[in-house]
């Protein structure tokens, strides 16, 4: 019956997590496969735009397991400091790479540099078939197989496979498909991204800053530049993104403050609604939805991408595993044990970044009184901080061998 299947593991989705599973599990002895409705580098694929992506130490330590890294660091810059405060009010909180003893507590790409790497070792890789374009229109499973049917050229074609991987983002056709049950809501908040070049050097500073609006995170990128997270409410989106560029760097001055003096020029402008959206489940026969697929959160903390690769640290781990020990990568142990695996850091995770949007948006003094005690208390006592900082490096509960650095097998 195995003879019968087309693929080991097919991923549906060809962004920057699908593309990362991929090249993860490619020359361990499967045949893979990469469905994507985008040809490779194509502009239209949202996930290989200009937004700066935060990378925790530990989605370096993923890359570096997986033989990446020495083709994304130079383009990487590090984030040696966090600086996080309440804006107008007293509390703050500092995380220091040196204080860790690691080189830095994460780095800045933009998410078309990253993709442009991506896709370069994706080219090299002769056990990965990329299918695209090319849109899914219909899943099923059986005992034995995933049968994904697809249509290409107006032609419609079922692929089998072991296991079906939907790694197709926050309007996952995968995990609708399934009927997967999900939490969601919007949060009434859209974040404008950008970046803007400061008259002060960043000295490879981030900050997070909370405001009335929302959380503003403001980045160190190379050649001095800043990536900009700035988080505004609904209806106040259409009017800011009107602003020419002068002065939507003046409202976003007025917003951040002057700790960096003056921003001298802005680049392009893009916006997003925010919205927290989670699985309760992420397994079905022969099918599993890791990344965005089963879990988009808010970005207040950065994790989004990082979980997401975490994801694929930790199926990579039970994949090979089975394929080393004979079983069936797309059996119903493997997944879940998968996830178990994940389900409580995923959960952790999209509570805490929830808990942190709703705490620091809301205006009554005592939630404000407290928030700032708590910032501060933070800032004073080195284990509170050691344990955030290892929670936002994506180094804290058990790592499989990619989150440590060390190649798959």
């Amino acid at each position: 019956m195995n003879q019968a299947r087309d693929y080991d593991l097919l991923i549906v989705g060809g962004g920057l997590v699908g593309a990362s599973l991929a090249l993860a599990l490619s020359g361990r002895g499967l045949r893979l496969a990469l469905v994507d409705a985008h040809v490779p580098g194509d502009p239209g694929q949202a996930s290989y735009d200009d937004r700066g992506i935060a990378l925790a130490y530990g989605s370096r330590r993923i890359f570096e397991g997986i033989g990446l890294w020495p083709a994304i660091a130079p383009q990487a810059e590090p984030i040696c400091d966090i600086h996080v405060s309440d804006r107008g009010h007293f509390g703050f909180t500092r995380l220091s790479a040196k204080e860790e003893d690691v080189p830095a507590l994460g780095y800045v790409v933009t998410a078309r540099q990253l993709g442009s790497v991506l896709l370069g070792a994706l080219r090299d890789c002769a056990d990965v078939d990329w299918i695209a374009p090319a849109e899914v229109v219909a899943i099923a499973a059986d005992e034995f197989s995933a049968h994904v049917t697809i249509e290409q050229e107006d032609q419609r074609r079922v692929l089998r496979s072991a296991l079906l991987v939907g790694a197709d983002g926050g309007r996952s056709f995968v995990r609708e498909q399934l009927g997967l049950p999900i939490r969601q809501w919007r949060y009434g908040q859209s974040a404008i991204v950008t970046n803007v070049t400061p008259q002060r050097p960043h000295r490879n500073v981030a900050y997070e800053r909370f405001t009335d609006s929302g959380p503003v995170a403001l980045l160190p990128m190379s050649e001095g530049r800043c990536a900009v997270v700035w988080t505004v409410r609904d209806e106040q989106v259409e009017e800011i993104m009107a602003l020419d560029d002068a002065a939507f760097v003046q409202a976003f001055q007025a917003r951040f403050g002057h700790r960096l003096g003056r921003f001298e020029r802005v680049g392009r402008r893009a916006s997003y609604p925010l919205q927290l959206l989670r699985v309760r489940e992420s397994v079905r026969p022969r099918t599993v939805i890791i990344g965005n697929a089963a879990h988009t959160l808010h970005p207040i903390a950065g994790q989004g991408f990082n979980l997401g690769l975490r994801d694929v640290a930790a199926l990579v781990e039970e994949v090979l595993r089975a394929h080393a020990d004979g079983r069936d990568p797309g059996s119903m142990q493997v997944l879940r044990a998968y996830e178990s695996w994940r389900h409580d850091e995923q959960r952790k995770v999209a509570i805490g970044t929830d808990g942190l949007a709703r705490l620091f948006s809301n205006p009554l003094a005592p939630l404000r009184v407290g928030r700032n005690l708590g910032l501060l208390a933070m800032d004073l006592l080195p284990f509170g901080r050691h344990a955030l900082a290892r929670a936002a490096m994506g180094l804290a509960g058990r790592l499989p061998r990619l989150a440590r650095g060390l190649a798959p097998r």
